[in-house]
């Protein structure tokens, strides 16, 4: 009876072993979504290269990571609304509105920047910063102009990408440098193109102008 009894009794301990051992292997998966949400949320939120706006310095497939605290919190770093900010500015970025929360800097000249699409807030769009509050932004002739200067433009290395079909043969690459030294490669896949001559664009107050490293491939 004893034998019966300290099987039965090993075999409940045996489930309660069993039991703790599955709890805390909930716990640990409960723990690891909250943490990945808040990063997600809060942090850094990860981002699929969709389209060959931003080639040779970010290609089609690219994931990558995005900072949600370069510029502090606004209206569109969440997928959800707090109802914590201000009214929003119609404008060529997400830059353009009041009631940011935590700001740390500016937009930068020559950062590459994740915005939603204005006509359509539910795309994402990845661009460089070119031109900042009050600039003049223009192409002439495939050079690009800021404020009436043209922005210094180097010929290197042709480029080509085995991987996309539009950059299999070998494309003109120019090393572009802006007025604060940042330096950049952009490609051009039309000489003579349509986007190498544009109207001089004047960015609103409040305001940022993108324009990805492909200027004939890029909205």
């Amino acid at each position: 009876m004893r034998k019966k009894d300290h099987m039965m009794a090993a075999a409940q301990d045996t489930g309660r072993k069993s039991e703790d051992g599955l709890w805390e292997t909930v716990k640990v998966i409960i723990q690891a979504l909250l943490i990945a949400f808040f990063v997600r949320t809060f942090l850094y939120q990860p981002f699929n290269i969709p389209s060959a706006s931003m080639y040779p310095t970010l290609k089609v497939g690219d994931y990558l990571f995005v900072s949600k605290l370069s510029y502090g919190y606004g209206r569109y770093s969440f997928n959800f609304s707090l109802g914590l900010f201000g009214r929003q500015i119609v404008s060529c970025c997400p830059f353009g509105f009041d009631g940011r929360i935590f700001f740390t800097a500016d937009p930068k000249r020559g950062d590459v920047a994740v915005f939603k699409l204005p006509s359509d807030t539910n795309i994402d769009y990845i661009k460089r910063v070119i031109g900042l509050p009050g600039d003049r932004v223009q192409m002439r002739d495939g050079i690009l102009y800021i404020n009436g200067a043209a922005v210094k433009k180097e010929r290197i290395e042709d480029y080509t990408d085995p991987a996309e079909p539009g950059l299999r043969a070998a494309v003109p690459q120019f090393m572009e440098t802006l007025p604060n030294g940042v330096s950049y490669r952009v490609l051009d896949t039309e000489p003579l193109g349509e986007a190498d001559n544009t109207q001089d664009f004047v960015v609103p107050a409040g305001h940022y102008f993108m324009m990805g490293d492909i200027r004939d491939n890029s909205q």
